[in-house]
């Protein structure tokens, strides 16, 4: 009996995290190897949001700075999300840049990451791979326009 255990222990499939599955790597009746993967599933306490700032806009972003996203799948909503990576290298950067203009297709990469409290609140509505705009407040002294104010229950 203790080996049937021991044989059932060894076959459980433990999440290494709470998530939602997106889909089945491995079908029934598979043979896998240890540690081999048998379904995709997604972190739902770290969801974020990337998107694509030109260079001046870039250089006065600051780690924490606010930003409000507003996903197109839930236009009426406006949610708060923080900056928590701008990278460090410019993307789609053209071979030789010559002119001001070809400069600006320069875009640096940012992450806005959502209050894992938050994210608690409305784990049934968290949806991954949402498109939607990112608006980021460059100046800590100015006030979000009342199209920008945030509509969701944050406490």
């Amino acid at each position: 009996i203790e080996r049937i255990s021991a044989d059932i222990n060894d076959s459980t499939l433990i999440a290494p995290c709470d998530g939602r599955i997106q889909f089945r790597v491995a079908q029934p009746g598979e043979v896998l190897s240890a540690g081999g993967r048998v379904l995709n599933m997604v972190d739902l306490s770290d969801v974020y949001m990337v998107f694509f700032l030109p260079t001046e806009q870039a250089g006065k972003v600051q780690i924490g700075a606010p930003v409000h996203l507003i996903l197109d799948a839930a236009p009426n909503y406006v949610i708060p999300a923080k900056v928590t990576f701008v990278a460090s290298v410019a993307q789609f950067t053209p071979k030789a840049v010559e002119t001001a203009s070809e400069r600006e297709k320069l875009m640096f990469r940012v992450k806005a990451r959502i209050a894992p409290e938050l994210l608690k609140k409305y784990i049934a509505l968290v949806k991954t791979g949402l498109p939607g705009m990112a608006y980021v407040q460059l100046d800590p002294k100015s006030k979000w326009p009342a199209a920008l104010e945030v509509k969701i229950n944050v406490k």
